[in-house]
């Protein structure tokens, strides 16, 4: 996801807005932050966004995967080495430390560090002196902002003796922790619609997704979170589905977890509401040419109503934009329905349905 496609999510999302509400906040100081969260959620784009927003955006943002490289690699790749320093070294090189100098230094996955690098990257984060590898001499000083992130537990490797306890409360100034997709379900349809739009755009393709796929995709507890839906949408367009995504489009083990995951329904005749609902799910026709008129005529009464949200709550597992796309509202109608059922008393509780 790019940094535009991070914000336009933000600003649609309870959660994710929150959690922009501290990142804003930590900004404004030059404090040293621990970002954590599972694999895939987003740790780098929440530092990045971090450091556009402070004093030092101007200044280079520089990120580090650690877990990507050698121990020797990258004590080279951070700090930097001299000519003739190892097989290899034909030449004076910066470190991304140096690099990074009056901007920020991203350290992605800093639980992987050795013991024996944690050491050196703590003695830096003491004096703010650099030395390169192979010199006999510390250089300048470096002024950067240290941003780390780990999927890891932290506090329970340092009991372990596997991380060094002074390191991390030194990186562990404020820490922001970012919630799995699983616990911030209604940002999977957002999230669909903008990688449906940004890989779409590149393949050339931008089929339509159907209420039924946005359900199925919104009921996967997405181990690998963001990074995983990703690539299932990546997946579903090359495959070439269409000009319309459906339920069997989605990948099967994603449905297979869906149909587990599904309570059974006991046998009952049809209400009202049923009929409604088969209207718009299976008629394609909009709540807004269907039920809103029979309701304001007072042909259906506030009970029909309530029972016609509560089954499309249940579809949806308690998403209220599952809801609207079920009900085949225009993504801009949200609001308006929520005012709606405020105004009639209909809006029932979301979390009941999960």
């Amino acid at each position: 996801m790019t940094r535009d496609g991070f914000a336009q999510i933000v600003g649609r999302s309870p959660v994710m807005l929150a959690l922009q509400e501290e990142i804003q906040r930590v900004s404004l100081s030059d404090a040293k932050i621990l970002i954590t969260g599972e694999s895939g959620v987003g740790k780098e784009l929440v530092a990045l966004s971090v450091h556009s927003k402070s004093a030092r955006s101007a200044r280079p943002f520089i990120t580090v995967n650690c877990a990507g490289l050698p121990e020797t690699l990258l004590e080279s790749e951070l700090f930097g080495h001299v000519k003739g320093s190892f097989t290899g070294a034909y030449r004076d090189k910066p470190g991304m430390l140096e690099k990074a100098d009056e901007g920020s230094i991203f350290l992605d996955e800093i639980g992987e560090m050795s013991l024996r690098m944690q050491g050196m990257l703590l003695r830096f984060l003491e004096t703010g002196e650099l030395q390169r590898v192979g010199a006999d001499r510390v250089g300048r000083r470096i002024d950067v902002r240290m941003i780390a992130a780990t999927n890891r537990l932290l506090p329970d490797m340092v009991a372990q003796g596997v991380f060094r306890e002074d390191l991390y409360y030194r990186i562990n100034v404020i820490n922001i922790h970012v919630p799995p997709l699983r616990d911030r379900r209604d940002d999977i349809p957002l999230l669909v619609d903008h990688f449906f739009e940004n890989i779409g755009r590149t393949n050339g393709s931008r089929p339509r997704i159907t209420p039924e796929a946005y359900v199925a995709l919104s009921e996967y507890p997405w181990p690998g979170n963001v990074r995983e839906l990703a690539n299932v949408i990546e997946r579903m367009l090359v495959s070439g589905c269409g000009p319309e995504i459906g339920a069997d489009d989605v990948p099967i083990e994603i449905r297979t977890q869906r149909s587990i995951s599904l309570r059974p329904k006991r046998e009952r005749r049809r209400t009202v509401a049923d009929d409604l609902l088969k209207r718009m799910m299976t008629n394609h026709e909009s709540f807004w040419t269907t039920v809103y008129p029979l309701y304001m005529q007072r042909e259906i009464t506030r009970g029909h109503l309530r029972e016609l949200v509560s089954k499309g709550l249940e579809e949806a597992k308690g998403n209220y934009k599952i809801v609207t796309k079920l009900f085949n509202m225009d993504p801009g109608d949200y609001k308006r329905f929520l005012n709606f059922l405020r105004k009639h008393e209909c809006q029932l509780p979301f979390r009941e349905y999960r």
